[in-house]
């Protein structure tokens, strides 16, 4: 930490009462993570020397949801402004090793790292005392207004509900994210009042103030779009949609084909290797990480799951906390759930549930099957319409299935219960104890053929209809 330094203070202490919510506005997801996640990484990210975030409302869920080593929270109780929250802060402040202090807020996500260290930058070739990150605006209803005096020097920002026609007309707006020197920020922080039209301690208004001491306000003009702040669920779904198409964009710089990237939901921590073509409506979740040249059919949604190079994900899977290996291949209308291993080469096919299970190389379970809680081997054939019956009432049970075995269609293996390598059990079956290897398993009842039944039924069915 230099006198070059600088440190970060994040408000993140509202009740996010436009979004009609108990939870804190930071704690709702986007694109895969928390709302608050993505100032934070930008504050680690431009090399803060200190990090404070300012939480009020549900203070410990903040606390539990961004607790890290270069995070210091500052609680403030009552919510009585912006200013007010650096008035709360300023015991941290005047401890503060910085020489520069950066507000941000906390629901702008777009921000980049490399943005807040040319703001800093900017500040300290102007000689400020304040420099804020402004940005114009086409329709600039709805923001403070960026107000010079002679010489261009920024004299105040006025809100909207304060504004004259004039300034209304001013397209140049605060982002409200703003660079003090620290010095004079502590000695005037106290000149903040209430006495405005929203009755907060507002810390725009310490603009106003400097300009009254003669102290230099300075302004960066920004990109906008990394200056969208989010106050609503219908502006948390604009960003979202924006954070999703950056992301595309990436990735087929980086050689992946997206059918439709407009129709591809990819969340910010999904890595996808080069060559991998990914189908319309695919939803990719939290961290999962795809190989390269995989193919992934059309409405498919993948969360926190890995998949090897050459993996062929058909229409309409669903694949939860799995691991696919190379060459496999899933669905159509599959389900992988649960810590879910599929080996090198093994198919899975429409209608099978995977659950905490393990297929090893080559095997095959190709139709409207569920393996629960089951290990099985290598080349092993599971015919359509088995059940692994792994669940009596209190334990869940293991089913074990050795390499090269053929399991027969409509079989029930009733766990706990082996099948030894090389084996058969017959279609139909109930398997309820160990078969040796090389062996065929037939656990069936003899089938009872009754002629004519159908019919005598059906006449004494007419006779009671008629009594």
């Amino acid at each position: 930490m230099t006198q070059e330094g600088f440190s970060i203070v994040i408000l993140g202490a509202g009740k996010a009462t436009r979004f009609k919510s108990e939870r804190p506005k930071l704690l709702h997801e986007l694109a895969g993570r928390l709302l608050g996640e993505y100032v934070l990484r930008t504050a680690t990210g431009a090399g803060a020397d200190r990090i404070y975030l300012i939480i009020g409302h549900k203070a410990e869920e903040m606390r539990k949801a961004f607790t890290r080593p270069e995070v210091k929270f500052i609680e403030q109780k009552e919510q009585l402004g912006t200013g007010h929250a650096l008035i709360v802060a300023r015991p941290e402040l005047e401890r503060c090793p910085s020489n520069v202090v950066v507000v941000l807020v906390g629901d702008a996500p777009l921000l980049k790292p490399e943005t807040v260290t040319k703001l800093v930058a900017t500040h300290r070739k102007q000689h400020a005392a304040c420099t804020i990150f402004t940005t114009r605006e086409g329709n600039p209803t709805g923001y403070g207004r960026i107000v010079r005096g002679s010489g261009k020097r920024v004299r105040a920002i006025v809100e909207e509900k304060v504004a004259s026609a004039a300034q209304k007309k001013i397209h140049e707006v605060n982002t409200g994210i703003l660079c003090f020197s620290r010095r004079p920020l502590l000695a005037h922080l106290a000149e903040l009042s209430q006495a405005n039209a929203q009755k907060e301690f507002l810390l725009t208004d310490l603009v106003a103030i400097f300009y009254r001491h003669r102290l230099k306000v300075a302004a960066f003009e920004g990109p906008a779009d990394e200056a969208h702040g989010i106050n609503d669920r219908a502006q948390l779904a604009e960003v979202e949609k924006m954070l999703r198409l950056r992301k595309a964009r990436a990735l087929m710089a980086e050689g992946v084909t997206l059918a439709d990237p407009e129709r591809t939901y990819i969340d910010e921590d999904v890595t996808i290797g080069p060559d991998t073509e990914v189908g319309v409506g695919v939803s990719l979740r939290g961290r999962t990480r795809l190989g390269s040249g995989c193919r992934l059919g059309p409405y498919s949604t993948l969360t926190d799951s890995i998949l090897g190079d050459g993996v062929t994900v058909r229409q309409s899977c669903v694949i939860t906390n799995s691991e696919v290996n190379s060459g496999a291949a899933v669905g159509p209308f599959a389900h992988l759930r649960d810590g879910a291993v599929l080996g090198t080469d093994v198919k899975v096919g429409n209608f099978v549930e995977v659950k905490k299970s393990t297929l090893g190389r080559g095997s095959k379970a190709q139709h409207l099957t569920y393996l629960g809680n089951a290990t099985v081997g290598e080349r092993t054939n599971i015919g359509a319409g088995t059940i692994t019956c792994n669940y009596d009432g209190e334990t869940k049970n293991p089913t074990v299935i050795e390499d090269e075995v053929f399991i027969g269609s409509g079989n029930m293996l009733v766990a706990p219960v082996r099948i030894g390598k090389g084996s058969y059990t017959a279609a139909g079956s109930t398997i309820t104890k160990e078969v040796p290897p090389d062996s065929l398993a037939i656990a069936r009842t003899p089938q009872v053929t009754k002629p004519g039944w159908a019919s005598e039924r059906k006449k004494g069915l007419t006779h009671n209809s008629k009594s």
